[in-house]
């Protein structure tokens, strides 16, 4: 199942930011999920350096794909909180990794918590943590 949520969820951002921008999810379950990005020239700053957002567009979309297997039928969440400390960077041609976890999984919220690495340095570049409430099925 985790490998069919995989390629769901890939198939899933293709066409939306994290696609666009080529983080590529590689492991999804309810309490790990992984991906990564290769950087390119579209995503670096001025400086050269990988843009702070995209960074933050990995580690995001990582906590959002662990939801998924967390909610019961007609759940929905919503991001209420999320906050980055950066720590490094990565240049054109370097792979950037992330791997999530939940700190929390409660019965409304959810908070998660993201290493993202530089797989080329190994040093971890951002700490990421990004709290979900949980949305109850809508009752039209």
């Amino acid at each position: 199942m985790p490998d069919d949520l995989v390629a769901r969820l890939n198939a899933f951002t293709a066409n939306k930011h994290p696609g666009h921008v080529g983080v590529s999810l590689t492991h999804c379950e309810a309490t790990r999920v992984e991906g990564r990005l290769t950087v390119t020239e579209a995503v670096v700053a001025g400086t050269g350096f990988l843009w702070a957002p995209v960074v933050i567009t990995l580690a995001d979309w990582l906590c959002a794909a662990g939801m998924s297997p967390n909610l019961k039928e007609g759940e929905s969440f919503t991001t209420v909180e999320l906050k980055t400390n950066f720590l490094g960077s990565a240049k054109v041609g370097e792979v950037v990794s992330g791997v999530a976890t939940p700190a929390h999984r409660g019965r409304t919220t959810h908070v998660w918590d993201v290493e993202v690495t530089n797989e080329n340095t190994g040093k971890v570049i951002a700490l990421f943590r990004c709290t979900q409430m949980i949305l109850a099925p809508r009752r039209d």
